[in-house]
């Protein structure tokens, strides 16, 4: 038997189907509450509830929800995941340094490692809302691109945390460093995203796409490159590498988007110079501001080193 939830239902939910009920009172997704109630562990004054039941104000309700999983079928397969550090965790959310070549989750074509899988690997249960194989992902990263990301625990936090992404209040700032200057230093590029329109992996500023902006500032100038902090407003696909090299001032080693495979040899770097130096949100649990930071990984750091020298 999974833990058992009782309470009276507010009268704010009178007449509402079982699972926007649920999804609301408990902050689940409405694919999850559908599915507890479809698997009898709802009960309303003691009597099973389907998924599309009206709630009546003031009955008692009663919710099973499910036991923890084994972490293969709740997070993808669990596996020690090399350089996955937990900066800090609470029943809330866990939040991680993610290492290079590992995936926020699993996905088609995908067989690498994953944060996901990491994370069952060391015991932590995530959120049960979200698709099955990137439960408790509320944001991801590029699997070239190492830094800080925030993973829900509880289904408050996953519904809290997904809204605060929507809602662009998650200050997420990385560090990058571009080929050349870019002109001005400090500036914002507003320019849409959309799928590139012949190569399915990549992504490019096209008419019509997604509405982004980046802010950046320049950090600190070197020979061939730059050293930028940058602020993403909107979170697409790619945003920061598409933006950059739609300037002409593609990542440092970032072969896909344009940079130049001869600087990239000569700094050893084997992918994108970005890094997601840190997050900052309210936390779930009580509002308060909480920020997050991640120090460069050894390559990055000793690309910068060799871009410094004269």
């Amino acid at each position: 038997m999974g833990e058992l939830r009782s309470m009276p239902v507010p009268d704010g939910l009178d007449g509402m189907r079982i699972d926007a009920g649920l999804a609301r009172l408990l902050g689940l997704s409405r694919t999850v509450a559908a599915g507890l109630a479809e698997a009898g562990r709802v009960q309303v004054d003691g009597r099973e509830a389907g998924k599309s039941d009206r709630l009546p104000g003031g009955a008692w309700l009663e919710i099973e929800l499910p036991d923890v999983r084994a972490p293969e079928t709740m997070q993808g397969p669990a596996e020690v995941v090399a350089g996955l550090t937990v900066l800090h965790e609470d029943d809330d959310l866990v939040v991680v340094d993610k290492p290079v070549g590992v995936a926020a989750h699993p996905s088609p074509g995908w067989t690498g490692p994953t944060v996901t899988g990491g994370l069952a690997a060391l015991g932590t249960r995530l959120s049960t809302s979200g698709a099955a194989e990137r439960q408790g992902i509320v944001h991801r990263l590029d699997v070239g691109t190492t830094g800080v990301m925030v993973v829900a625990k509880s289904e408050h936090a996953y519904t809290a945390l997904k809204r605060a992404f929507k809602e662009r209040t998650v200050d997420k700032r990385y560090h990058a460093v571009v080929q050349g200057h870019p002109d001005p230093s400090s500036g914002t590029i507003d320019a849409p995203i959309d799928r590139h329109p012949r190569h399915d992996y990549r992504f490019a500023v096209l008419q019509g796409g997604k509405p982004s902006i980046t802010h950046y500032d320049t950090v600190e100038a070197f020979r061939a490159a730059s050293l930028l902090d940058v602020h993403l407003e909107t979170g697409r696909t790619h945003q920061i590498r598409v933006h950059f090299s739609a300037l002409r001032h593609p990542c440092v080693g970032d072969l896909t988007y344009g940079a130049d495979p001869t600087l990239a040899k000569r700094v050893g770097l084997s992918r994108q110079w970005l890094h997601a130096r840190g997050l900052g949100f309210e936390h779930p649990a009580d509002g308060r501001h909480v920020e997050y930071t991640s120090p460069y990984p050894d390559d990055l750091a000793a690309a910068l080193e060799t871009l410094r020298e004269p």
